[in-house]
């Protein structure tokens, strides 16, 4: 039995649930999931991401400009040396394979490859449709992608070894019968006839979700299904402004899917994999600056996902039965992929 060390981030849900999923798929092996943020000095973690989701929820747009500012490689490299401050807890790791689903662990994890303090070899999810100069590493043994342009970008930004690998979500996101479809409508209390659009702004509900709600209630092609995660103070705002079907943190997000026609989201990244997954077409509306838009673009182009950028396209968009287009490079089950590596260890 090999011994496995993820290390993840809870900036949001996005990296853990991929670090999760891809623990549950190795469970043959000693598997370890750790967070990013509990290996930096005390309490620096905790700061790092209320200020990070601060940024999102109160200035977004600063968010697109720090990204900006890391595609320099002078100023990525700023980034790559502040993830050095977690390598003390992580020096002297037993394992035989690391993998981070997170960039600032991917550059802690090279940073001890470079000095000799790691000799496993090193994986890296990306969990984005776009890849970032920030999320690569040329210490990397093997960079799995979700598709074939990120796997391009993730090449040309340095990685040695890239491959296209299907997203790591969970099992339950699958397509569903007819009978299906009518029993989570009857089990969230949604109308039983109708077009459903489900509005997801990932766990912290953060973006322009009030308005993207209320877009979709006034197109009256789709009623809107609205997830704020664990932002209450938005579900609670939408619940008194007469949205009939508002919800805060949803346990079930496989079952919520299966009871709706159509996702729409702002930021591209897991959600919209799950989605995918569960047979639901997707479009990205009133996008997250920075990444959000990054993987707007990315997957309009794919045909994975309609990027809707105009409110009076909404309409049209809603009512459509999108066919998700497939990629030009056939996706690779990651666990075979990270098994080879064991196999060199």
């Amino acid at each position: 039995m090999a011994r496995i060390m993820i290390v993840s981030a809870r900036f949001g849900a996005g990296h853990d649930r991929a670090a999760y999923a891809l623990a549950d798929r190795l469970s043959a092996h000693d598997v370890e999931v750790l967070d990013f943020l509990d290996l930096l000095p005390p309490a620096l973690g905790g700061r790092l991401c209320r200020l990070y989701r601060r940024q999102l929820q109160t200035a977004p747009r600063s968010w697109d400009w720090t990204l900006r500012a890391l595609n320099s490689p002078r100023t990525a490299g700023l980034a790559r040396r502040a993830a050095t401050l977690a390598c003390r807890r992580l020096r002297g790791a037993r394992t035989d394979l690391a993998v981070s689903t997170y960039p600032l662990a991917t550059h802690a994890l090279a940073h001890l490859r470079d000095r000799g303090e790691l000799s496993a070899p090193l994986a890296v999810y990306l969990t984005d449709p776009a890849v970032h100069r920030v999320s690569v590493s040329g210490a990397a043994d093997l960079h799995l992608a979700p598709n074939h342009l990120a796997r391009q970008q993730a090449l040309t930004l340095g990685a040695r070894v890239a491959a296209v690998a299907a997203p790591l979500v969970a099992s339950a996101f699958r397509s569903a019968t007819p009978p299906e479809r009518h029993q989570a409508r009857r089990t969230f209390g949604l109308p039983a006839d109708g077009r459903l659009a489900l509005v997801t702004a990932g766990s912290w509900g953060v973006g322009q979700v009030r308005r993207t709600a209320h877009d979709v209630a006034r197109s009256g092609v789709a009623t809107p299904v609205v997830a704020c995660g664990s932002n209450t103070a938005l579900r609670d705002r939408l619940r008194a402004e007469g949205l009939a079907h508002v919800f805060g943190w949803v346990e079930d997000m496989p079952g919520l899917m299966r009871a709706v026609d159509v996702v729409v989201q702002n930021a591209g990244g897991l959600t919209s994999s799950e989605a995918l997954a569960a047979g639901r077409p997707v479009l990205t509306y009133r996008a997250l600056p920075g990444h959000g838009r990054a993987n707007a673009a990315v997957l309009d182009r794919l045909g994975l996902a309609r990027w809707v950028r105009d409110p009076a396209d909404l309409p049209a968009a809603l009512s459509c039965e999108h066919e998700p287009a497939t990629t030009a490079q056939p996706a690779e089950d990651p666990i075979p992929l990270l098994e080879k590596l064991l196999d060199r260890a």
